[in-house]
């Protein structure tokens, strides 16, 4: 993605790069499974995966550390995901537009209509994280065939 980066847009790529779970981040996906909101395919992921960050796929795919995930829970509590408001999420990540991603505690993952979570206005854009996952790497192999990023 970035090889040709420099030369289309005149300037270089930002970071750009699927960082390998470290210590810290292990530790972290540890105490994310004693979450009862957290699927289980979510803290495998946290265990092998440190953070995601692609700055220069359209505006940009933040998928959040463990750690972080636990302290948006600790700091702001879990997301309404649910019509009757007892289903409750997790935010799993960002993208450079100011929305959030929330998985569900069946695996679901959502996307936010606005930036806040206050009162958050949802769709659904996967049915699990590995869904979710094919998408974000179908949104990168469209911005590499076509400079022109999918939409998630």
């Amino acid at each position: 993605m970035t090889d040709e980066f420099e030369r289309r847009h005149g300037f270089p790529p930002d970071a750009n790069e699927v960082r390998p779970a470290d210590h810290d981040d292990q530790a972290a996906a540890r105490m994310l499974a004693q979450v009862s909101l957290a699927p289980a395919d979510l803290v495998t992921f946290y265990d092998s995966i440190g953070d995601v960050i692609w700055e220069d796929v359209g505006n940009g795919y933040f998928g959040g550390r463990a750690g972080d995930v636990l302290l948006q829970l600790k700091e702001y509590g879990a997301v309404d995901v649910g019509a009757d408001q007892k289903a409750c999420g997790l935010v799993i990540g960002s993208n450079g537009g100011g929305l959030s991603y929330v998985a569900g505690p069946g695996g679901a993952v959502y996307r936010t209509r606005t930036a806040s979570l206050d009162e958050p206005e949802l769709d659904r854009v996967a049915d699990d994280l590995r869904q979710f996952l094919e998408l974000l790497e179908q949104v990168l192999t469209q911005l590499v065939a076509t400079d022109e990023p999918g939409y998630l």
